[in-house]
């Protein structure tokens, strides 16, 4: 399962917006959701060139970082510029029940989507249930025995 809380990250949200970001690279926003037996995440990456975006993972934190940059020409008069410019990152805890070495990366319309499946084990699966047999005579025998 996806860490779908972080109590921390408004507070650096409005700390970011307030003071800006002091040297740390801002978070790139994403959805998460699961979809049958795979997890679906989504991060917005506009303007980014799909080639700079890098996906590592280790242990169990994938961290998703790309690059924005925009230089103005000579000559040009910068009237707004709020677009953060930069490198940007972003981490994702995947919980044990993931299967990490199978993970799918794709990106167009200004985002990324991975798709990370649940691991064989942990998906449902039916457990079958004897009766008779030796199993019970087993659990029968050990019962009188008390």
């Amino acid at each position: 399962m996806l860490m779908r809380f972080d109590p921390f990250r408004e507070l650096d949200r409005l700390t970011s917006q307030a003071v800006g970001a002091g040297g740390r690279s801002p978070a790139i926003p994403m959805d998460a959701y699961r979809r049958g037996d795979q997890f679906v995440v989504h991060f917005d990456v506009p303007g980014i060139d799909p080639s700079s975006i890098d996906l590592t993972i280790e242990k169990n934190v994938l961290t998703v970082s790309a690059e924005r940059t925009w230089q103005p020409q000579e000559g040009d008069e910068v009237v707004v510029s709020e677009r953060p410019q930069g490198r940007f990152s972003r981490q994702v805890f995947l919980g044990e029940s993931l299967d990490a070495e199978r993970i799918d990366a794709s990106c167009a319309d200004g985002v990324l989507t991975l798709r990370v499946p649940v691991a064989e084990q942990a998906k449902p699966r039916k457990v079958e249930v004897s009766s008779g047999g030796r199993s019970a005579q087993a659990i029968e025998t050990n019962a009188s025995a008390a």
